[in-house]
């Protein structure tokens, strides 16, 4: 039988190293055209030579022979050749002469050893900041009590925040108003001679101080059920300003944010995620990142560039009535009655808590004994001073200074605004001859506003006892020291002869401004703040969350301008805004 069945396995299993010969022999010859195929790669080669010889632009066909491809082709030929290590000698050549010219535009001569350390100063200066840590000491170069002040009003209810983005200001009230003034300028930089024309001889008339109003508009109750209506139905509580000008953000107690346009004040975007009443709002230093903090115990992320709700953070035991944040992706918070503030890591999606809750009694010695009874009830304001340190108001009218590797206050300033007027015997009492002993102890005024001026020792706080008072960070870092009443006779009124401690005479109980501080701003102005501060501050009769007291005061603005005391030469010398 020849069929294949009848074939023994060992002709079978030769017959496979034939085929397995066959397919390499059919493998080289399907290659060998592709190796062959070498003046296909000629093209290539001529591709490369182009490539290559692109620096001259005369052998491109078609190459454009504008100033533009001058430029481009210049500058890389002056780059040709160029290592990392050069070019970065050569940009930090650059930044050196940069700052060499703002030195001498700034102080007006080229003595070289002044030079150096200046431009030594400013180098140590830009390192600091880009660590986030305080590096300008700034309070004793401000003459607050030589603080000019503006008091302006318009017919509004209580002014419950304020946010400044030179040259404007925005303000919201509990009447569901929102306002766009425009700060004037320096007196020396107003009624300046206009192009082409002569320096007239009359005298310049007096310079203005007051804000004028740009565009403003109002919320309406009534639409408190329309839920496409774009803009407010209760009380705003808060509002912020981006930095590059763009946006302003307010919150209110109807639980909404909503996104304006800053220049138009036209509405952009109404945010209803929050559960409960809208109490703070901080931009993100550089950028358009906003956080919020609520009575519903959160804090909620936004990206406005987008104009979309990013994430929610938890942990607040008690409703986050106030939060801060500078240049860093972290967020700082306070939360009420819980006692603690949190310093929340959004990247790392962590959180640090710091708990207070402590008395004053240790630090409160050189007081009356009634006053050494005060325990911090409620943390009510945060501001940061650099990215690891950052201040509180209670109200007990403690101010505490905090850095995030201590859980604990390094330092708490107690009755930082004095105590409220004592009730007479007959006011407490319904008897005849009341006993005065049963007349309690005069609380504490609490911390109502807390501003700084970020990486700077300036700490500004109010309450409603008449003033705004400077604080400064102590050089090592450990204290708060008092720098004074920012303005004009700033003397806190009807505090019983006590301020922090320290007795005031009879005759000087008249107050810098009347009312409740319901939110300070701060504004450096020139580079650096070299021109002075503008500090803007919202007053009201009341409270911005409730009525808890009513004091005898305006419903309104004030604005300080701080001067800076500028050194010539190494001496001291303080500048007269009235020239």
């Amino acid at each position: 039988m020849s069929s294949f069945f009848t074939i023994p396995s060992s002709q079978k299993k030769r017959k496979r190293p034939d085929t397995q010969s066959e397919a390499p022999k059919k493998r080289p010859t399907s290659s060998k055209p592709a190796k062959e195929s070498k003046p296909a790669r000629k093209p290539r080669k001529e591709r490369d030579d182009s490539i290559s010889g692109s620096e001259d632009e005369d052998s491109l066909p078609g190459a454009p022979q504008d100033d533009y491809a001058e430029s481009i082709k210049s500058a890389s030929s002056d780059d040709e050749g160029e290592t990392a290590a050069e070019r970065r000698l050569r940009l930090a050549e650059r930044y050196l002469e940069n700052i060499r010219t703002e030195v001498d535009d700034e102080h007006g001569f080229d003595a070289e050893e002044i030079d150096r350390d200046l431009i030594t100063e400013r180098l140590k200066e830009d390192a600091a900041e880009s660590k986030g840590k305080l590096y300008r000491q700034l309070a004793e170069e401000l003459e607050f009590g030589e603080a000019k002040k503006c008091v302006w009003r318009w017919n509004s209810d209580v002014v419950t925040g304020v946010a400044l983005n030179m040259p404007w200001a925005y303000t919201v009230s509990k009447d569901l108003g929102l306002t766009k003034w425009r700060l004037q300028e320096l007196p020396r930089n107003q009624w300046l001679p206009r192009n082409g024309k002569k320096k007239s001889k009359k005298p310049k008339p007096p310079p203005k101080r007051k804000p004028e109003r740009v565009a403003f508009v109002k919320g309406d109750r009534k639409k408190s059920k329309d839920n496409s209506y774009q803009g407010h139905v209760d009380n705003i509580l808060c509002v912020s300003a981006s930095q590059d000008g763009k946006f302003v953000v307010t919150g209110g107690k109807d639980r909404r944010i909503i996104v304006w346009d800053a220049e138009t004040l036209k509405c952009l975007r109404v945010f209803t995620q929050h559960r409960d009443a809208v109490t703070g709002l901080a931009f993100r230093r550089g950028t358009n990142q906003l956080y919020s903090s609520s009575k519903d115990r959160t804090i909620k992320i936004w990206s406005l560039d987008e104009l979309a709700y990013i994430e929610t953070l938890f942990g607040h035991q008690d409703e986050v009535v106030d939060v801060a944040a500078l240049a860093q992706e972290r967020c700082i918070s306070v939360g009420a009655r819980d006692r603690t503030a949190r310093l929340w890591k959004v990247v790392e999606e962590t959180q640090l808590v710091f708990r207070g809750g402590g008395s004053s009694e240790k630090k409160s010695k050189p007081f009356s004994s009634k006053h050494t009874k005060t325990q911090e009830g409620s943390i009510d304001r945060v501001a940061m001073i650099d990215e690891e340190m950052f201040v509180t108001g209670s109200d007990n009218g403690g101010l505490s200074l905090w850095v995030i590797h201590k859980k604990k206050p390094v330092f708490t300033l107690p009755l930082a605004h004095g105590v409220a007027e004592q009730m007479n015997p007959e006011e407490y009492s319904a008897e005849a001859i009341p006993d005065p002993s049963i007349v309690p102890a005069p609380s504490p005024r609490w911390i109502t506003a807390l501003a700084t001026i970020p990486y700077s020792d300036v700490v500004l706080s109010g309450s409603w006892d008449g003033c705004v008072r400077a604080w400064r960070v102590s050089p090592d870092k450990k204290k708060i020291e008092p720098m004074g009443v920012v303005g004009e006779g700033g003397i806190i009124p009807e505090t019983n002869g006590q301020v922090n401690g320290e007795r005031r005479e009879q005759g000087e109980q008249e107050g810098a401004i009347k009312g409740v501080v319901n939110d300070i701003s701060v504004f450096e102005r020139g580079d650096r703040g070299k021109d002075g501060v503008c500090v803007v501050v919202a007053l009201g009769k009341e409270h911005r969350f409730g009525r808890w007291n009513e004091v005898k005061g305006k419903n309104g603005g004030v604005v300080f301008e701080i001067p800076r005391v500028q050194k010539a030469n190494g001496v001291a010398a303080a500048v007269d805004e009235e020239e």
